[in-house]
Order: C-alpha cells, then structure tokens, then sequence
C-alpha cells in the first residue's frame, strides 16, 4: 500500500493568523471605530515602534514596497540621466524603482558564499552618472556592508539599503534599516515581518530625508490642498499599520524559529551534493527563504511536488537578463555567479509555524531523491 502524501506548502500564512487572530482583530477593532482610515495616530504609533525597532529615528509608511524604493530613490535625488547600481539576483522591482526615476539600473553580479552584491565589482561600474548604490540583503542575510559604506563615501554616493527580505536580520550587531543613508522595506504577506495585504515603509536617520518623504508619500504636501511638487498617494493605510504593530511584538519570536528550521535543515542536508545557505560570522540571517542550489535543481523540484512537497525558485532568471532590459544588453557572461546560482536555486519550504516533522519529511525527501528514487 502506498504511503499517503503530505502536503507541505512552501509557505503558510493560515497557520499564522490562527495563533493571533484575536489580537488582530483587537488591533483593527481600534481603528474602524476611529473614522481615520488614512494617516493619524496608529499609523504614527507604527511608524515610532519600527523605527526603533530597527535602531533609526524614523520610518515612513508606505503604501509598499516598490514605492518605498521608489519614493527613496527620488528623495535621494535620482532623476533622469542618473545611474543607480544594484545587484542582478534581487526582485525586479528594485530595479524597475530607478526606471520609475526615469534613471539607469547598474547591475552587478553578487559574491559565491552569501549570493549577495559583490562589494568589489561595484567600483568598476561607477560613472559620473551613479547617485546611489542599492544593496539588496538577499534571502535575509545581510550585505557586508562596511566596505560598501566606505566605497560609496569615496565617491560622494547615497546608499539605499533594499531590506525587504531582511526584516531584524543584523550586521556586526546593527539591525537592517539603519545602516545606510536609508533603507525601504515590503510588508507583502510573506515576508518576514507581513501585513494582510501590500504594505511598505522607507527608514532613516535623516530628518530632511524624513521630512522630504512625508511629502512625497502624501501629494506633495505639508499642509492639506497646498502642494509643494508632484507628489504622489502611496500611504500606509492605518488597518496595516495596526496589524504591523501585533506582528512586530512578535517578530523575535518568529525570527528565532526561522533560524532553528534553517539549522535544522542544515544539520539533515549536510552531507548531500547541495550548497546549504551560509551565515558570516558579521552576520544574523533571518532566514526570509532557505535557498538551496544544486545541478539537478528541476528534477529535484519535481520530484518533491510528487511527494507533496512545494518549493518555489526565487529568482530564476537575473533582472538584467528579463526581456524588459533587453534594452541594456546584458549577457550571461557579464553576471556570471548570478547566472549559474539562478540555474540552481531552488527554495525549501520555511515558515516560523513549521514542525520539526515537516523539515524532517523533506528531508527525507531530498535524501530519497539522491539514493536514487527520484531517478
């Protein structure tokens, strides 16, 4: 008799609205009856907490992520003809932020150990036309940043921390968010920190950064009906914010439970023909994806779809090689590393309400797989 499938998603935010349903629904409870369903006090009381959270003075709401890049990338002074460089293996959306500027994306390729920017590729790729550098702490784990900060000094260049996957992940002890001139983060569902729908914030320790973002996010304006420039609607809407903040009292908590999957998987996987995700010594990974890579990468995902098994490959195709920049003329051979990687990639599930028995069964899986069954 065959054994009956398991099904383990890739990812799981039922399980998660069960365990505090009744706190979200006290959370939102306090702004329906308020009337104040765009800006006022929750969003402000979010937007205080976050910021602390990430050792900053302020966080911006953002209605989400790509326009929290977006809205930083303008109030950092990109425009058109300008430059921006970033990594080729992030979301498109980092790049389709400086487009948005009417500027360039730059793509670098990312080093082998962390499949982040390679810090000593960027300065081959700076022109008279670069304005700011856009680090992408890929998977959760943190961009070596110290190197990147002193490079971007040297050529008087702004530096925009993309930490939508990166939510309390730390460098040498400073948490993601306050280690640039600022940093955007998503809230899309699944991230590590999620809202229960599109959400962003921009973080700084700039208070005219700060300030010119206020504006921006809210049609150009300080006070109501006068306008200062064109600006733009993209708030976070106060029901968000509200769940945000239930969710942030609990993020150590589901960090913490990320990493104990990931060492867990680690510890089973190990002496498999894979690459396991690495953590520097700098570093705190929060494990945002567990990001495998390995030849036979599609057989693989194959094979655990069968058992019940969902992955996902994020990102399989590099941002400069997406038919949108066919216009920029990138080859594979200019991002090689990024090219290879995105060959291999696959993404086991992770979620912070997963079992040890559900890491245990894929496992199982993935060793069933190299003794041959999946051939």
């Amino acid at each position: 008799m065959n054994k009956p499938i398991i099904r383990i998603p890739a990812e799981d935010l039922t399980r998660q609205y069960q365990q505090i349903r009744w706190e979200i629904a006290a959370a939102i409870d306090t702004v329906l009856p308020s009337g104040k369903y765009t800006l006022g006090p929750i969003l402000e009381q979010f937007e205080h907490e976050f910021a602390e959270y990430c050792g900053a003075k302020y966080a911006i709401g953002i209605s989400n992520g790509t326009e929290a890049l977006h809205l930083a990338l303008l109030a950092l002074g990109v425009g058109p003809g300008d430059e921006v460089i970033t990594q080729a293996n992030t979301y498109v959306a980092t790049a389709f932020a400086v487009n948005y500027c009417g500027a360039t994306p730059v793509f670098v390729d990312i080093e082998p150990q962390y499949s982040n920017i390679d810090v000593k590729k960027i300065e081959e790729k700076i022109t008279a036309k670069t304005k700011v550098i856009i680090p992408v702490h890929i998977y959760g784990h943190p961009v070596d940043m110290d190197p990147l900060i002193e490079l971007a000094r040297k050529y008087h260049l702004k530096v925009l921390e993309d930490a939508s996957h990166a939510h309390g992940a730390t460098y040498k002890g400073k948490r993601s968010g306050g280690l640039a001139d600022a940093a955007a983060f998503s809230f899309y569902p699944s991230k590590v920190l999620g809202a229960y729908g599109d959400a962003g914030a921009i973080v700084t320790n700039d208070d005219e950064l700060n300030h010119r973002l206020r504006v921006l996010r809210y049609m150009g304006q300080e006070v109501k009906h006068t306008h200062l420039e064109i600006g733009y609607q993209q708030r976070l809407d106060p029901i968000q914010a509200a769940v945000l903040r239930v969710k942030l009292r609990h993020l150590d908590f589901w960090i913490e439970k990320r990493r104990h999957i990931a060492s867990l998987y680690n510890q089973l996987l190990q002496d498999l023909p894979i690459e396991i995700p690495q953590e520097a010594e700098w570093a705190y990974h929060v494990y945002y994806l567990y990001t495998i890579r390995c030849n036979e990468r599609d057989q693989l995902a194959e094979f655990l779809a069968q058992k019940g098994i969902e992955t996902q490959k994020i990102y399989h195709t590099p941002v400069p090689l997406q038919p949108c920049y066919r216009y920029l003329a990138y080859q594979p051979q200019d991002i090689p590393i990024a090219y290879d990687y995105a060959n291999k990639l696959l993404n086991l599930p992770l979620f912070p309400e997963m079992n040890d028995e559900e890491v245990h069964l894929v496992s199982q899986a993935i060793h069933d797989f190299y003794r041959g069954k999946g051939q």
